[in-house]
């Protein structure tokens, strides 16, 4: 019985410590930030933002909010392993006047970090004046 009990002991002893030295779920994105440039009124312009997992527990995007109505963000639903690739598309409707733009994009997740924020900016023009 006391055998049994040690190694019992030492099974939880090395669980333990094979779990504190994994890493959990972290985001490494190509890029943070997309400038536009000039886009035109009411037409629809989109940019993926890609990101691997670089952790070892699976990354799981739980929310994926916008500032306003007129982005519209389309993520990864399922979970992305380490190692694996997943994309964040946002599509941003400029209507109104032709004028700035900066919008957020805030991320939770269950990563290490589990809010992150990426950032569209660009301006947008009148008619067909787009660069």
């Amino acid at each position: 019985m006391k055998k049994l009990l040690v190694l019992f002991t030492l099974f939880i002893g090395l669980s333990v410590a094979a779990n504190a030295q994994s890493k959990p779920a972290e985001f490494k994105f190509d890029k943070e930030t997309y400038d536009f440039g000039k886009i035109s009124l009411n037409k629809p312009a989109s940019v993926e933002f890609k990101f691997t997992n670089i952790g070892d527990q699976p990354l799981i995007l739980s929310k994926v909010e916008t500032t306003c109505g007129c982005t519209v963000p389309e993520y990864t639903q399922t979970p992305v392993k380490k190692g694996e690739t997943g994309t964040i598309k946002v599509t941003y409707n400029p209507t109104g006047a032709a004028l700035p733009f900066s919008k957020s994009i805030t991320i939770t997740s269950n990563a290490k970090t589990t809010t992150k924020v990426l950032y569209i900016k660009g301006e947008t023009v009148a008619g067909n004046s787009t660069k």
